[in-house]
């Protein structure tokens, strides 16, 4: 997988990520300008007018985001309204085209573990990468994500990560924020609390959970175009989600687009109660075990790609947020294709 390091301004941060993954950029807007074609029927022309309006409002509302997306539109040689529509796919189409996962947070006397299998196309897999993000006055970043995306999955040097888990609620406020530009905002916070204030206090402009945590605190954010509500951590310390809404939003339907979903967040619920000692204390082993699990194949939280399942887990990442230390396996974690550990 590609590892970018980027530093300085905003635009500085996106040409050198822009440059790097030039090729990984293309075969990103290629690879959704195809699906959104197929699935919906909007040429990219069609959807790059969506994206317009989110481009407009993000000059004013968040022009270092919208800085660094310039950055990576010139050094990847693409227009900026690509690079716009990479980073609100999942609002376009009221998030029609969605990564799914399983998520867990995990906080012990010992660890404060952060992990999920990322589930996708295949073809896409070949368009991930890694990138270190560093900034005057803000946590350096370490995250995978999708080549032209600005937030995703991963961690920062103040021991706050995320991960992300796409739910279908119909409707889109192209006047609040983009799931991945809430990420990448919870990724430059210095807390968990922090991270997820910030993100209510701007209101998202579609349907998705965050899973958000530091070294003593995990909140899983849920929300949709109107609503906010918070999963606490159980009697473990554990948060688990995956692909539908565990609480109450007034006024919004989830579709549970993969019913899939419940099976497993019960299956992680039941199999993490299962490892440690009688203290609840797993090796890292462990816990990345969990993500191993076929129950319920292909459609199992290690996902496989077949007509009924639809995508795959392309990579499993396990974050130590004490430790500030993570380990990304590539492809399905029962067959990995590489293993990437990151520090900060």
């Amino acid at each position: 997988m590609l590892q970018v390091e980027c530093q300085g301004s905003p635009y500085e941060i996106g040409h050198q990520h822009g440059s790097a993954a030039r090729a990984q950029i293309a075969r990103c807007i290629a690879f959704y300008a195809s699906l959104f074609l197929k699935n919906c029927a909007q040429t990219w022309p069609q959807v790059l007018t969506h994206a317009s309006e989110f481009e407009q409002h993000a000059r004013d509302a968040w022009p270092a985001f919208h800085e660094e997306m310039r950055g990576i539109a010139d050094g990847s040689g693409r227009h900026l309204l690509d690079i716009v529509a990479l980073n609100v796919r999942t609002e376009i189409n009221f998030g029609l085209f969605s990564d799914g996962c399983t998520a867990l947070a995990w906080h012990t006397e010992k660890r404060a573990w952060l992990g999920q299998n990322w589930d996708w196309m295949e073809a896409q897999k070949e368009n991930l990468i890694i990138t270190k993000i560093t900034q005057p006055g803000k946590p350096t970043i370490q995250q995978v994500t999708e080549a032209g995306i600005i937030g995703k999955i991963g961690f920062n040097s103040a021991g706050v990560g995320t991960l992300l888990n796409a739910i279908k609620v119909h409707g889109v406020a192209p006047t609040r924020m983009p799931v991945h530009f809430g990420l990448r905002m919870a990724l430059e916070s210095s807390t968990a609390e922090e991270a997820a204030q910030k993100l209510e206090s701007c209101g998202m402009a579609s349907s998705a959970h965050i899973l958000i945590a530091d070294p003593t605190t995990a909140i899983g954010l849920e929300f949709t175009k109107s609503t906010f509500a918070r999963c606490k951590p159980d009697a473990l310390g554990r948060v688990v989600h995956a692909n539908h809404l565990l609480l109450e939003h007034p006024g919004e339907v989830d579709t549970v687009w993969l019913k899939d979903s419940p099976i497993r967040v019960k299956t992680m619920t039941e199999n993490s109660a299962k490892v440690g000692d009688e203290a609840h204390q797993p090796l890292w082993e462990e816990v990345a075990r969990l993500f191993e699990d076929e129950q319920n194949y292909p459609s199992s939280i290690c996902r496989f790609q077949t007509v009924e399942s639809g995508s795959a887990t392309l990579f499993n990442i396990l974050m130590d947020l004490k430790s500030k230390t993570a380990v990304v396996r590539v492809g399905r974690p029962t067959e990995v294709e590489e293993s990437i550990t990151l520090e900060l």
